[in-house]
């Protein structure tokens, strides 16, 4: 009998799926994803094979007050009546914040969800929907094992340096500090990175998770030791909707000169600053790079510049670069982007194959760049999965 492998991405309006089979020591395989959208106002489910076809698709249309709790329940017996020769053995979930403490994978205990939701401040709109789902299981599926998989871990290899703001001790250890996230997207592309090119792996390398939310981080020897976002996922880069950095003055001020409140503020950082703030377009960046609108073209600009000088603060924390990764929606598929901030970079040894970036091969750099390009597709659900199967494993022994 196969182990079953659920993984769960669950927001205030839909939840996401992934199932996975895994057999002995085996990677464990895609068997079907899919998710329940539409939540409070037209609920609707479906489940698709790995390549992408429908395997079932189902609408509550006249019920819109059908609850998560409801449709987590149908999206649960669906996953059950479909493993085949597996058996749902446990449920990973990607859970954003893990504090200071946590920087590992663990089975989810009372004691660890109570210890969680303290967290709910440091990360008010991402938290909370990484919670839910765990306790909605735990009620429609008492007897599965769950596994929270933190956003955080990856980078509390970070030095005391990299970590710490310049503030007064006592609130800095009262949890004010630089966490950084995506993190599980990095560690999966260091695992990969170790895989297709070793000897790149073991030197410094930057990563560019560009995506609606975006970050860099620099990776010494498999090893995170600084990122751009800090205390929050606000920070860093200009993203989709979100500022990056800002001066705390700024803050300071909308509060004191502009009266705008605590709930404006997060709502004009958060939701309508990044690209959609400065083009006054669109938050996805395959729209601005089609736009002529002189907004847009300020916004994609904008973009490339935090991403370039981010890079040469993350190459000087690790005292040189020897390799540059492109990862993530806008990473992994934007020819025109990598090309910009390759061109920013050539000061640091990036030499660009153009031809081999326009049709998005695995290695873009030219054959003698003194620094390599690498484009690598990331899998979040892959390393929870995995993760997921590490931990159940370990409860076996």
């Amino acid at each position: 009998m196969r182990d079953g492998i659920l993984v769960i991405n669950a927001g205030s309006s839909s939840i996401k799926f992934s199932l996975y089979v895994a057999q002995g020591d085996d990677r464990p395989e895609l068997s079907s994803k899919g998710q329940v959208e539409g939540i409070n106002v037209a609920p609707h489910f479906i489940a698709k094979s790995p390549m992408g076809a429908v395997l079932a698709e189902e609408r509550w249309p006249d019920q819109p007050n059908l609850g998560h709790q409801a449709l987590f329940k149908h999206m649960i017996e669906w996953i059950e009546a479909h493993l085949g020769d597996a058996d749902l053995k446990a449920a990973g979930h990607r859970v954003v914040h893990g504090g200071s403490q946590y920087s590992q994978p663990l089975a989810v205990t009372d004691e660890l969800m109570e210890e969680l939701e303290q967290l709910v401040p440091l990360a008010p709109l991402h938290q909370p929907h990484n919670l839910a789902p765990i306790r909605a299981l735990r009620e429609v599926h008492p007897d599965l094992i769950q596994v929270a998989c933190f956003d955080t871990a990856f980078h509390r290899t970070n030095p005391w340096a990299a970590q710490s703001f310049a503030l007064p001790r006592k609130i800095t250890g009262e949890g004010v500090k630089r966490y950084g996230f995506h993190g599980l997207s990095y560690e999966y592309i260091a695992r990969q990175l170790h895989q297709i090119a070793p000897s790149v792996a073991r030197g410094k390398v930057v990563v560019c998770h560009l995506g609606s939310g975006a970050s860099m981080c620099a990776i010494d020897g498999g090893k995170s030791v600084a990122s751009t976002m800090g205390f929050t996922a606000l920070d860093g880069l200009p993203m989709g909707t979100r500022t990056g950095a800002l001066d705390a003055g700024v803050v300071l001020y909308l509060m004191q000169q502009k009266g705008m409140t605590a709930k404006e503020i997060e709502d004009l950082l958060y939701k309508q600053s990044g690209l959609i703030g400065v083009s006054g377009v669109s938050n996805d960046m395959r729209v601005l790079l089609e736009s002529s609108e002189p907004h847009a073209i300020e916004a994609v600009e904008l973009f490339v510049y935090r991403i370039a000088r981010e890079l040469g603060s993350l190459a000087a924390a690790m005292g040189g670069i020897d390799a540059l990764v492109f990862t993530a929606g806008i990473g992994e598929h934007s020819s025109r982007i990598r090309a910009k901030v390759c061109a920013h970079a050539e000061w640091l040894g990036v030499s660009m194959d153009d031809e081999a970036n326009e049709r998005t091969a695995q290695m873009i750099s030219a054959k003698d760049s003194p620094v390599s390009v690498w484009v690598i597709p990331t899998d979040e659900e892959m390393m929870i999965a995995r993760h997921t199967r590490t931990v159940l494993r370990s409860m076996r022994q």
